[in-house]
């Protein structure tokens, strides 16, 4: 019989680990991985997607050293409130994502994301600005290039 996902109050099918600090009216997909291990604010009102991805730390140098790097790196990753995590999008460790941004699926986020900016992409590159109307209608302008 396999290992049993860790309990969480957000999806029975998520895995989260850690102490991460997760605002109030946000929603977590089935699928995901949640990894607090190494520090993590999601703010409040946020949508993560089915199968998206949130990493606070990387074995790889410990990996590809032969073990001669003894440690896992770990950084804290900060995600702002009402941000959209599209699915199987994926957050590496050490980003910080602002308020209203919008994260496309399968989006692959290696850097800071500016707070009202769509990004998509591998690596994740800004395409878009989100916009908020005073009628509460949300806008996407693209970026010119």
């Amino acid at each position: 019989m396999g290992a049993a996902l860790p309990p969480n109050r957000y999806n029975e099918h998520a895995w989260i680990v850690g102490e991460p600090e997760i605002g109030e009216g946000t929603w977590i997909g089935a699928f995901t991985v949640i990894d607090g291990s190494g520090g993590l604010r999601i703010g409040q009102g946020c949508d993560i997607s089915s199968g998206a991805q949130i990493y606070t730390h990387s074995s790889v140098r410990r990996c590809v050293s032969g073990r001669r790097f003894r440690e896992v790196e770990r950084k804290p990753t900060s995600i702002g409130d009402h941000v959209f995590i599209g699915a199987g999008a994926i957050v590496l460790m050490g980003v910080s994502i602002g308020q209203g941004a919008v994260v496309g699926a399968g989006a692959v986020v290696t850097a800071d994301v500016p707070p009202y900016t769509v990004v998509a992409g591998v690596p994740a590159q800004p395409i878009a600005r989100v916009v908020l109307e005073a009628d509460g209608r949300v806008s996407f302008l693209p970026l010119s290039g």
